[in-house]
């Protein structure tokens, strides 16, 4: 449901592109269920959220460069892991298996891609000081001086120490894999429950009050146009925050408000996806799917060049 929001000389410029290219791999923000998409569940305006649960984040960018032909072809080949048992069917549980395993999948490459830039010493860990000096190193010593928005950039470096504090878990400085993955994706990890609802709240308060009122809840999901009419999905939020979010009915939602609204307990939203799928392609209702009928319909379940929202990329994935 969230809106994504998140960087005169030459010198100034060349700075600035340091600094982007080695600001935090983490997400920038973590809310709305990271692992499977920060992208609105609205099949009314497109897949994109079905595309990067069935497929992953990166394999899904992937897909968006292949001809409809081509798509097809390559879902086919999926379906054909995913019936695990052989039988000509997918059941909930199969596709739930396999939208739980796109996601592993996702954060076990996301962390083996940044663990030899951070891992200077090479000894198999992260300490904070490698992690900080590989992102900021330079910039920490001249104390931004040369960056336009300093002080975004030094709310920045707070986050991430704030955040890497909590992931090292025996507090010695130090990350190994696990804490790393914990830093790099928190909303994985029930210990770091704190950081992920505390980011939220900074990311979203624009007053600073250390609390969301109704306009910002808003302001954060839709943006209007001069002029522009307020869609029909932005009053059933306002509602939702009345309601449900606002709890205590105090015009605003505090951090355990939060936390209901971003770590709803247990909800499995690979299981949700899965019975999605099942319920939106599963033309006979037996409650399973065939190949089929899911390359009738191959659009909810990946992209194409005639279904691109992806961004370009400038190699293909032979397999997944």
């Amino acid at each position: 449901m969230s809106t994504m929001k998140l960087l005169t000389s030459l010198v100034s410029l060349c700075v600035l592109a340091a600094v982007a290219f080695a600001v935090p791999a983490q997400e920038k923000r973590i809310h709305h269920h990271a692992d499977l998409s920060d992208h609105a569940h609205d099949d009314a305006h497109g897949f994109q959220y079905d595309h990067e649960a069935f497929l992953g984040k990166e394999e899904a960018k992937t897909f968006d460069q292949l001809t409809p032909e081509e798509s097809k072809e390559k879902l086919a080949k999926i379906v054909d892991r995913i019936d695990m048992d052989k039988d000509g069917f997918v059941s909930h549980g199969e596709l739930h298996y396999w939208i739980k395993h796109r996601q592993r999948r996702y954060i076990e490459e996301n962390v083996n891609k940044h663990w030899n830039d951070y891992d200077q010493n090479q000894d198999g860990k992260i300490a904070w000081e490698e992690y900080k000096n590989t992102t900021y190193g330079y910039y920490i010593d001249d104390e931004f001086h040369d960056i336009e928005d300093k002080a975004r950039y030094k709310s920045m470096l707070t986050r991430d120490e704030r955040r890497f504090k909590m992931a090292d878990r025996d507090r010695d400085g130090i990350a190994t894999r696990e804490e790393f993955t914990a830093f790099l994706h928190p909303e994985e990890f029930d210990y770091m429950r704190d950081v992920v609802v505390q980011e939220t709240v900074d990311d979203i308060d624009k007053d600073g009050d250390g609390k969301i009122n109704i306009h910002e809840y808003i302001g954060d999901m839709f943006s209007p146009e001069s002029g522009e009419t307020e869609p029909e999905w932005v009053h059933t939020e306002r509602k939702q925050f009345s309601d449900f979010r606002d709890s205590n009915k105090d015009g605003y939602m505090d951090a355990d408000e939060v936390a209901q609204w971003i770590l709803p307990g247990e909800v499995d939203h690979a299981d949700n996806e899965a019975k999605h799928l099942i319920h939106e392609t599963d033309t006979n209702k037996d409650q399973k799917i065939t190949k089929k009928e899911i390359l009738e319909n191959w659009n909810m379940f990946v992209g194409s060049q005639a279904t691109n929202y992806g961004e370009d990329l400038t190699k293909r994935h032979d397999e997944l």
